[in-house]
């Protein structure tokens, strides 16, 4: 102790900056207070008396006062580690797991209300109304935990977070609400982990709207209110498809954000110019809202044609003002090779994920679908195994791989994710990295580094686009957009 910690033992400073301030359920002071509520003194009292595991209670063992004990002697949180080691070697080697089932009704409330969590850090959470629910829960958090390799830190901040989301339930019993777990966001709560257990438990239920959901709303919010309407019932079309005449499937986010975004220009402009519904378009109107050429004029005319499309077979509007009206095709772009100076620095990069990533591009071609699903046994013998292809790998893949999965093993040792590339977010579950990753970590998009090894490949070859279709999975089609740099003066 000292001046310079405000004359508190390590121990107490540790828990202090720990846990949050609040009422301790014992002996009523407004201190730091665990996730059970309790401060440290009478804390290291239930422990004494023998903690959870031997059935203590926290108000019984500090009814009749505590005992004190020397500063710097005992660590916040050593007697509970040292109890549970202890208990664990008296314990039976099988223990039953509980069960439990959720109750199927909800609890109305009188009004809708936002929490105030940021409340509770100061006064205190309530306890789980449901023991039987949290116990099972919390079984199940230390297991799934443990399976992919949670830290000790990770695990006690999601067993404080599950506490407090089931202290907070209006329903008890009940499978946690999406929403209610993310409001504990403003605690600091790292409420990834909660909905990914709550779900794997079969325990959650989610509420959230979709993104797209919300970008759509917001896309045409400023739109008149038939218009609005009218939008509404293409995208339910798009989103969900139809089972009656005319019969659809649902498409794909992100061809609705596509189509909605290219229209969005016109609908606006025709807006603007006092439309109200589509219904009183005319090909006029369309005419006047086009771009003059080129892939602006293509892609708002592919938009408009879709929405128009839809509408008219649905019987929303009557007359469908873009069919006559030729918009033109996409301009396709040819495929360019890549400075050298920049694949050179990615692929000598001091940063193993990057040289590692550049390295498989660049000799391989593989894609960015294929980088994300490669996993550690797709690596073997020298050999990268594809599905399609067993490809050998070069001493300076080689080389920029086992770096990167010495960085791997010493990153993250107890990670039990089987893909060969994770980043600090995958690393506590199984699943593969995303686009994004992979491109902000090798500095450019693998298509760029794809196509410029291609390119390389054709000139080696000759041309050859069979070979091209062997080595990197290309169709006829899709080889033949590359012979058109055979030719060109330039390259």
């Amino acid at each position: 102790m000292g001046r310079i910690n405000q004359w508190l033992c390590k121990a107490c400073k540790f828990w202090r900056k720990k846990y949050a301030e609040g009422t301790c359920r014992a002996c009523g002071m407004v201190v730091a207070v665990n996730d059970d509520q309790a401060c440290r003194l009478c804390w290291n009292q239930f422990i004494a008396a023998g903690g959870r595991k031997n059935g203590a209670d926290l108000l019984a063992a500090n009814r009749f006062g505590q005992q004190l004990f020397l500063a710097n002697l005992r660590h916040a949180s050593a007697g509970q580690r040292l109890g549970t080691r202890r208990q664990r070697r008296t314990q039976p080697a099988t223990e039953p797991v509980p069960t439990f089932t959720a109750v199927t009704h909800r609890q109305l409330v009188l009004f809708p209300a936002t929490r105030d969590v940021k409340n509770g850090r100061i006064h205190g959470f309530p306890a789980p109304a449901e023991p039987a629910m949290a116990a099972f829960l919390e079984e199940f958090l230390i297991g799934h935990a443990q399976k992919h390799g949670w830290s000790h830190t990770a695990t006690k901040g999601a067993r404080r977070g599950l506490t407090i989301a089931l202290g907070l339930q209006d329903t008890p019993g009940a499978p946690l609400r999406a929403t209610d777990i993310l409001g504990l966001q403003q605690i600091g709560t790292n409420t990834l982990r909660l909905l990914e257990v709550c779900a794997a438990a079969g325990l959650l239920e989610d509420d959230r709207e979709p993104a797209v959901d919300k970008w759509f709303n917001t896309a045409v919010a400023e739109l008149p209110e038939q218009m609005r309407s009218e939008l509404s019932r293409w995208y339910a079309v798009m989103t969900n498809g139809s089972s009656t005449p005319p019969r659809s499937k649902p498409r794909s986010e992100q061809t609705i954000r596509l189509y909605l975004r290219w229209s969005l220009p016109a609908l606006h402009a025709w807006a603007a110019s006092g439309h109200t519904t589509l219904r009183e378009l005319t090909t006029e109107d369309v005419r006047d809202v086009l771009p003059g050429s080129g892939n602006p004029r293509a892609r708002m005319g592919q938009g408009l044609r879709c929405l128009f499309r839809v509408l008219k077979s649905h019987r929303v509007i009557f007359f469908n003002p873009i069919g006559r009206i030729r918009t033109g095709t996409h301009e396709t772009r040819h495929p360019m090779p890549m400075p050298a100076a920049v694949l050179r620095e990615a692929f000598n990069s001091e940063d193993p994920a990057r040289a590692a990533l550049t390295a498989i591009v660049a000799f391989h071609g593989l894609r960015s679908g294929q980088l994300r699903k490669l996993q550690l046994t797709d690596i073997h013998d020298g050999r990268l195994h594809l599905q399609d292809r067993t490809i050998p790998l070069p001493q300076p893949v080689r080389d920029r791989l086992a770096a990167w999965l010495s960085y791997r093993e010493h990153r993250w040792p107890m990670t039990r994710n089987p893909h060969v590339f994770i980043s600090r977010r995958t690393a506590l579950d199984t699943s593969p990295v995303g686009v994004q990753w992979i491109t902000t970590s090798m500095g450019m998009t693998p298509q760029e580094a794809r196509e410029d090894r291609i390119l390389h490949e054709l000139h080696a070859s000759g041309g050859d686009l069979r070979r091209l279709c062997d080595l990197f999975g290309l169709s006829i089609a899709g080889a033949s957009r590359y012979s058109f740099v055979l030719t060109h003066p330039e390259l």
